[in-house]
């Protein structure tokens, strides 16, 4: 039977990473959307060559890799410029997704992805899993990841979708707002509870 596929979403410094590593070491098949990003832009993939044309040699490392940093500057200031960027990744972006899911031989696989409710990419998903945290948490915990400002804190929260979308499309909520050993416990109660779904229903 073909696993069916939990969406996990949550706001930047919601702690996904950590829920996702939870279900790892529990041998749930997982793609990280955020992955599949990086994979599309590699050197030699089309997508570099047409941001490249798009944004000029600026956007490329030494090494011919995309500048992440860089472009992120570029987009998080134009709006448009972001639309463009989302409208050529997010097609691409899926398909590695649906490629990956397609290799998961547990009972049900997760799809790791921060833009779940902006990029459609819940259609791909059966069930919804929220992880939720107070706003002040997810920027102190991000300014620590990061080595950000909490002006691009800032940005990164407003062009994500709100807290009341994310919440709107959950099947299960999980806040983020304990210790590890709390999370772990939690996630196991959560694991054991998916395997007795079907497609995702109780």
């Amino acid at each position: 039977m073909k696993p069916w596929i939990l969406g996990l979403t949550g706001g930047i410094g919601s702690g996904k990473s950590a829920v996702a590593q939870c279900f790892i070491d529990l041998g749930v098949h997982l793609v990280d959307a955020d992955q599949a990003a990086r994979w599309v832009v590699e050197p030699g993939r089309p997508a570099l060559r047409q941001i490249t044309e798009h944004f000029g040699e600026a956007i490329l490392q030494a090494d011919g890799q995309l500048d992440r940093a860089a472009l992120r500057k570029l987009i998080f200031q134009d709006a448009e410029q972001r639309r463009w960027l989302e409208a050529l990744l997010h097609p691409l972006i899926n398909q590695e997704i649906i490629q990956y899911l397609a290799q998961a031989t547990s009972p049900y696989a997760i799809l790791v992805t921060p833009l779940l409710v902006e990029t459609g990419q819940h259609a791909l998903t059966q069930r919804v899993l929220v992880i939720d945290a107070p706003e002040t948490l997810q920027i102190e915990r991000t300014l620590m990841r990061d080595n950000t400002s909490l002006e691009q804190v800032q940005a990164i929260l407003n062009a994500q979708a709100t807290r009341q979308q994310r919440l709107q499309i959950a099947d299960d909520v999980l806040v983020n707002d304990r210790d590890l050993i709390w999370l772990r416990s939690e996630v196991e109660r959560l694991h054991t509870f998916y395997l007795t779904l079907n497609r995702g229903q109780p």
